[in-house]
């Protein structure tokens, strides 16, 4: 089996396509060599895959970006890979852990699970194992994540894109309830203006217009139109959340 201190040095392809990423990953890996073979490697699998080489540029790279998949070294300088964990899960309890571990023991393996991996891989390991494993976390949060979505009394189901907030109807343009869904799927995450732009409206964020305050604003008001619980609220300076 191909070991991953072998691949290293293994040719990649490169791959060019106009298709869109299946999914975005970031790699935290403090050895530059690896961390860049496996972005050009899951990059030929159609992910767009960014990298942290140390635990706090990890830690600010998933502040102000959506993932899909973590693929973690514990090893990391200045924020190690539990610490990393311990301060992401409350923010972001949904988001798929891959860890990667040059440490054999089975209480370090365990250690990393119950601080909030999902999965766990020792070095050196095969490419087409990570591979098969990412696809299998990524995979098993869409199946998970399922066609409704629920913050308290709010609740919109994909299905038949319906938002209903107790019990009672509330109707959006396609662009609110793309943005109302955003907001629910990082339920209790603060996202900036720049991370709603780049996700519902799929381009770059232009500090010079207040688009996505406009359309906050037309959702907040259906959402929390005459509820004593304000379940949308804005974060000063940085940007919106919404919690129960």
């Amino acid at each position: 089996m191909e070991q991953m201190h072998d691949a290293s040095a293994a040719a990649v392809p490169t791959i060019k396509s106009h298709q869109p990423p299946i999914a975005k990953l970031l790699v935290a890996e403090d050895d530059v060599p690896l961390a860049h073979f496996l972005q050009r490697g899951l990059q030929t699998q159609k992910y767009e895959v960014q990298l942290a080489h140390d635990g706090d540029a990890a830690f600010q790279a998933l502040s102000t970006t959506q993932y899909n998949l973590l693929i973690l070294d514990l090893n990391l300088p200045k924020l190690d890979g539990l610490s990393l964990l311990s301060r992401i899960r409350p923010i972001i309890p949904n988001l798929p852990v891959l860890v990667l571990t040059a440490r054999g023991q089975m209480e370090d393996r365990i250690q990393a699970l119950d601080g909030g991996a999902d999965d766990c891989m020792v070095k050196p390991f095969s490419f087409q194992e990570l591979t098969a494993r990412s696809r299998a976390l990524l995979r098993r949060n869409r199946n998970s994540a399922g066609g409704v979505l629920q913050v308290g009394d709010l609740i919109l189901n994909r299905a038949d894109f319906r938002v209903e907030r107790s019990g009672k109807k509330i109707e959006l343009t396609a662009k609110e309830f793309t943005l109302l869904e955003y907001f629910m799927m990082n339920a209790r995450r603060t996202v900036t203006r720049a991370m709603i732009m780049e996700e519902v409206w799929k381009t770059a964020y232009d500090g010079s217009t207040n688009l996505v305050d406009v359309y906050v604003k037309y959702v907040r008001d259906k959402v929390d139109a005459g509820f004593e619980i304000k379940l949308m609220r804005t974060v000063r300076g940085i940007g919106y959340v919404i919690t129960d």
